[in-house]
């Protein structure tokens, strides 16, 4: 695969991604859990069949190659989906997505904990930046009530971040079958709220098929895309790539259902994207200097 191929099926991976917030927008009555049920029940198949089909029809050798690692990471991916839905919810999508993208921070810092990764002075220097975006956005949220939707979106992204890091200790280089546990994980998990809080497992119809369909296609699609893409195509600049997500979420629902986000969401927004993009940058000449 050609580079420039990558970089397409990535970024269509992040355009699709970012209509997971329109998407939630539109259902009308199911809970937070029953979202998840259902969302995660629309991923499965389609994971399941593609990691059918590119591992010679062995989908549960795969699946088992993972191991422990791949169970961590899909535990990881629980809080991620989790905290996802209820921050989309309970904030704004601006406020949602632009704390998502506080995850490589997050995989930083437990990969320096728990796997002793060294960490350069660049990406420091990018987490402390990171750290005052992140504070504006979440001292704005507590002024206009969204404050645990925040919170949600932070847990979502330390979620992420300990999945990206449970792959890197098992050195796993597709996360396909780790995202297949995760989806699975999270519809037991779901199921296990609902029966506890005696919710209803069925929703009506326009719910169900909205949480399916952004399971089966949103997420799971754009998984794929994702992976297929980034064979070819260095982690920092991935970094970069990603953002579209973050850049083309807000603008899909102010564009259609009129959501804003105010100047504090923005002001911290673009604080932590340019964190992001510092430490993309100073990782793709880091790479550079090396390879030279």
């Amino acid at each position: 695969m050609r580079y420039g191929t990558g970089v397409m099926l990535v970024l269509a991976a992040g355009s699709l991604w970012s209509l997971m917030g329109l998407g939630l927008r539109q259902i009308e009555g199911a809970s937070v859990w029953a979202i998840m049920f259902w969302r995660s029940v629309g991923m499965v198949p389609v994971l399941l069949a593609w990691i059918a089909w590119t591992s010679d029809g062995r989908p549960v050798a795969a699946v088992r190659s993972v191991g422990v690692a791949g169970a961590i990471g899909g535990f990881g991916l629980v809080f991620a989906f989790a905290g996802a839905i209820y921050a989309i919810q309970t904030t704004t999508i601006a406020n949602a997505v632009f704390l998502f993208t506080a995850s490589p921070f997050v995989a930083a810092v437990l990969g320096w904990i728990l796997l002793r990764e060294r960490v350069t002075p660049a990406t420091w220097a990018a987490i402390a930046l990171a750290v005052v975006g992140m504070f504006v956005m979440v001292r704005e949220g507590l002024a206009v009530g969204a404050l645990v939707g925040n919170m949600a979106a932070l847990l979502s992204a330390v979620g992420f971040g300990a999945f990206s890091v449970a792959l890197r200790w098992g050195k796993l280089a597709n996360m396909l079958p780790a995202a297949l546990l995760g989806a699975v994980f999270s519809a037991v998990a779901a199921a296990v709220v609902i029966v506890m809080l005696g919710e209803p497992f069925v929703v009506s119809a326009r719910d169900m098929g909205i949480a399916t369909g952004i399971g089966a296609v949103v997420l799971a699609v754009g998984m794929i895309l994702f992976t297929t893409g980034s064979r070819v195509i260095p982690a920092a600049d991935l970094t970069l790539f990603s953002l579209i997500e973050v850049l083309l979420a807000p603008l899909w629902v102010w564009a259609i259902l009129g959501e804003t986000a105010s100047s504090g969401t923005f002001v911290g927004g673009a604080i932590l994207l340019a964190a992001v993009a510092f430490n993309a940058i100073a990782g793709t000449r880091a790479r550079r200097v090396a390879a030279a």
